[in-house]
């Protein structure tokens, strides 16, 4: 790792990357595949995995579409190594009997998905990073200043080092300090909802299914982990949140098995924590030489698990138009940004539109709006071809 010194001094690189998160750190590593000369700026290098550490809070449901990706950036067996849990089904309901059920073989694939801790795949990719000749990390470092001239971005760090490049990619998280470095508005509004995040021990292993019941305040879910355990996820208005995470372990226990669906597994919290849920999208995916990535571009409500997989197709798309050039031994410039930002803001909007629709429509307690949801959720369980196209997109393929 590279290792700050008290000297300002300026560095000149192709790409500087702020934020060695799960995306930044997956643009880094393909990028550096491309023989780019890449910095990765960090505050906080992830933990070291050893088995014996609690499950993280924080997982994330990645697509084979993702898949693909962190087996391109030569890290998916590593994270195999550590702790991940395959799931084959998922199933949505809000009245019992009329359940959706998604199989991975109505995908063509043998899962629909794997749930991982966010940190194991973070940590997988860092470590992957610090094998490359061509990328330097900083860390712990954070941004003081960012200028910008037609030829490049510079930045000024917390210890007075000044790096320079032709291109910086800002995953530096949903209040991206890049981004409102370089004036990108974000259009936002809050959901009205908290989520309660509760890992849980089983008494068996966890099957291969994840599964989620709508209720008017708001979605609860199961998402089974490595070995006997799982991750709950219990979204209500931030007063009844607030309310659950003021408990003991023991009275929150009692809490979910009172009002969890009878599919839950008999369990026992371990721990538990919760965040606001809020919906931003960036007003511009890029701006000079600055372009956002993942959650500093656009966050969705995370009922459907997709906020992740939706960065990593950023990653894709960006990676794939740099090759592209550097294949035709061309300079990456404005017409590809504007390629980026026509193909991801098209699938970003539908993504985040769509889960905004269940949300609106599954919040209201009218009755012919309660009617009219379930007849959806039977046609879709009934859907035929039609099902098959919309898991198939959900999953990236």
């Amino acid at each position: 790792m590279h290792k700050t010194n008290e000297n300002q001094e300026r560095t000149q690189f192709d790409i500087i990357v702020v934020g060695g998160g799960m995306v930044g750190s997956a643009a880094a590593c393909l990028l550096a595949q491309q023989g780019w000369q890449i910095a990765v700026v960090e505050q906080t290098e992830p933990e070291v995995y050893a088995p014996e550490q609690a499950m993280d809070l924080r997982v994330s449901a990645i697509s084979p579409a993702s898949v693909a990706l962190l087996q391109q950036a030569g890290v998916w067996d590593a994270i195999l190594a550590m702790r991940v849990r395959a799931y084959t089904e998922l199933a949505a309901w809000e009245v019992n009997g009329l359940e959706t059920h998604f199989h991975a073989h109505e995908a063509g694939v043998t899962e629909l998905g794997y749930i991982i801790e966010n940190r194991l795949l973070q940590l997988a990719l860092w470590q992957q990073l610090q094998t490359f000749q061509n990328v330097r990390l900083y860390c712990p470092a954070q941004i003081n200043a960012l200028i910008q001239t037609d030829e490049q971005a510079t930045i000024t760090l917390n210890d007075g080092q000044v790096l320079s490049a032709s291109w910086l990619l800002a995953a530096d998280g949903a209040n991206s300090k890049i981004r409102a470095l370089a004036k990108i508005g974000i259009t936002s509004w809050d959901y009205r909802q908290d989520c309660l995040l509760i890992n849980v021990d089983l008494e068996d292993d966890a099957p291969a299914i994840t599964w989620q019941q709508f209720y008017p305040s708001g979605p609860r879910s199961f998402l089974p982990l490595a070995g006997k355990k799982a991750s709950l996820v219990w979204y209500d208005t931030p007063a009844r949140i607030a309310q659950l995470t003021a408990m003991t372990p023991a009275m929150l226990e009692r809490e979910v098995k009172r009002h969890f669906p009878e599919q839950l597994p008999a369990c026992k919290v371990t721990h538990f924590g919760c965040f606001p849920l809020t919906r931003r999208h960036a007003q511009h995916y890029y701006q000079g030489r600055v372009i956002l990535l993942g959650d500093a571009a656009h966050t969705i409500h995370p009922l459907a698990g997709q906020g992740v997989n939706l960065g990593f197709k950023d990653v894709a798309c960006l990676v794939e138009l740099w090759h592209s050039v550097q294949q035709k031994q061309q300079d990456f410039g404005h017409k590809q940004l504007q390629q980026y930002e026509r193909k991801r803001l098209c699938d970003n909007t539908l993504m985040q539109s769509t889960m905004d629709l269940f949300y609106a429509g599954f919040s209201s307690s009218l009755m012919p709006l309660k009617v009219l949801r379930n007849i959806a959720l039977l046609a879709a369980e009934n859907a035929g071809w039609l099902k098959q196209k919309a898991l198939r997109y959900a999953l990236g393929l």
